[in-house]
């Protein structure tokens, strides 16, 4: 379990078949192998690390929903090491599981803020609600403004400053995961649709 709040930017290093070898600091302190660890909001395993790099192996269901497998050394990676028990809780629940890949559509600028759009597909779309949370390449952020396909959030200087939003510009694939507790609610809501409408059928065949 993630929070959503960025802990540093690492660069990869290195990318041979599944192996994605990450440069970074804060998130090495402390880290043992089997640890979990967000890598542009996708969950990773740790595999292997030394005294500044780590690696995680991405599998293939990873690289087609995630943006992973696009990754080449050099680039810029957010990162956020899993929930401890007893620390501070930001952001909203993230599980690291990304629903999608989206784009950035464009940014606008309000004085100190900036009013990034973002199509979604389908599978994250739906979930999207006013005032509700999404995450963006791991990053928490709140909806402002969502459409058909596309949604609004308004990010503030720290956050550019803290994490790779800042080297985005439309067009850019970036990761997405819907809120969990939008996903559970969707999926509950549904159910009980689908078997009042078995229970309807069911009166009307025992009543014909």
């Amino acid at each position: 379990m993630f929070t959503g709040i960025i802990e540093e930017v690492g660069a990869v290093s290195r990318v041979s078949g599944p192996d994605l070898a990450i440069m970074a600091e804060r998130v090495l302190e402390g880290m043992a192998g089997g640890d979990s660890i967000a890598i542009d909001g996708a969950c990773m395993t740790v595999v292997e690390f030394t005294g500044d790099t780590f690696v995680v192996q991405v599998s293939p269901e990873s690289m087609k929903r995630t943006t992973l497998g696009a990754l080449k050394p050099g680039d810029a990676v957010n990162l956020e090491r899993a929930m401890a028990a007893g620390e501070r809780f930001g952001g909203h629940f993230v599980q690291g599981h990304v629903d999608g890949v989206g784009r950035v559509e464009s940014v606008r600028r309000l004085d100190e803020f900036a009013l990034w759009r973002f199509n979604a597909p389908p599978e994250v779309a739906r979930y999207i609600v006013p005032k509700g949370s999404v995450t963006i390449d791991g990053i928490s952020l709140t909806v402002v403004d969502p459409a058909a396909g596309s949604f609004d959030v308004a990010i503030i200087p720290e956050t550019l400053k803290k994490t790779k939003l800042q080297s985005k510009q439309a067009g850019d694939p970036v990761n997405m995961e819907a809120d969990m507790l939008a996903k559970h609610i969707f999926h509950y809501m549904k159910g009980a649709e689908t078997d009042a409408m078995a229970k309807e059928f069911l009166l009307r065949r025992g009543s014909a």
